[in-house]
């Protein structure tokens, strides 16, 4: 156990959060069997099986449960350290970044944040994860992501606030009882689409409810981006966020109008922990992705 090699550690940390040695190889960049063959050092060093087996993948022991925190937490002060003391090339490198986004910021800031590194770091990696708002501090602290965007600044991050954004109705150009302006009377009549709250815009919600009144929904969906396929030519009404309205607008068939009660107002914001302010790798990642969305609304 003295000589415990910073290889298993990163092999242990990652079967962990990955819950997979196919995921686990491909995030390490090494085959599966040289995973399956860390796996096998690990059981014997902490004489415990460490996962199991299940049929969505693996899952962690009490032991492995009880051994994450310490090796996460040491793997990432020792990564931090040792990339402090080296000078970070992003024309050159071939780090792979994790960022959490919703669809939303999959449709509006991924194509900037694409553009930034095939211009600046076109060897880096970057893998997006599906934003889910009551994870982004666990997954932060963990290193599962290196970066998250969302609505709110997320308690025990660092944030910098990207756009200032408002709610909007989004509906069928060609609406059959909707004209310029909406009225609440019109809005509370008509049939609605909702997006789940997981991605944190659950804020009409909270309004309506604030006012004693309820909106009428007819579909549930998971994302934002199915919008533009669903509603024209119906009756159906959605709220999201104007930047994003905007988008869907283009493809046709759509239009956008005012809400006819008064939502607060957002920021939308860049998450990362402080433990990535001592890794010039992940200081340069933030700093881009900032800019290339700050940048890009102009």
């Amino acid at each position: 156990m003295s000589h415990i090699d910073l290889n298993l550690v990163r092999t242990f940390v990652t079967l962990y959060e990955a819950r997979s040695v196919t995921l686990a190889a491909e995030r390490l960049f090494v085959t599966q069997p040289s995973v399956s063959y860390g796996l096998a050092r690990l059981r014997e060093l902490f004489d415990d099986v460490l996962f199991s087996r299940t049929r969505e993948g693996i899952q962690p022991t009490f032991v492995a449960d009880q051994l994450y925190p310490t090796l996460r937490e040491s793997l990432t002060r020792i990564e931090g350290a040792v990339q402090s003391c080296r000078q970070f090339d992003p024309a050159h490198t071939e780090r792979r970044f994790r960022i959490a986004l919703s669809d939303l910021g999959e449709m509006g800031f991924l194509p900037l944040i694409l553009a930034r590194l095939n211009r600046d770091a076109p060897r880096a990696e970057v893998e997006v994860l599906p934003l889910q708002v009551d994870q982004v501090g666990e997954w932060l602290a963990s290193g599962k992501i290196d970066a998250a965007i969302c609505r709110h600044p997320v308690p025990g991050t660092r944030s910098q606030a990207l756009m200032h954004e408002r709610y909007v109705c989004l509906l069928s150009a060609a609406h059959p009882r909707i004209g310029p302006r909406l009225s609440l009377e019109q809005f509370l009549a008509e049939r609605h689409v909702t997006v789940t709250r997981t991605t944190g815009h659950g804020s009409v919600e909270d309004v309506l409810k604030g006012m004693n009144v309820e909106r009428r929904i007819s579909l549930h969906v998971p994302h934002f981006s199915v919008l533009p396929k669903i509603i024209p030519g119906t009756d159906l009404l959605a709220v999201l966020p104007a930047q994003i309205a905007r988008l869907f607008i283009h493809e046709g068939g759509l239009k956008m109008l005012e809400l006819p009660f008064q939502v607060a107002e957002f920021d939308v914001s860049l998450n990362w922990h402080p433990n990535s302010d001592s890794s010039a790798a992940l200081r340069w990642f933030c700093a881009t992705v900032a800019d290339a969305i700050i940048s890009g609304q102009g």
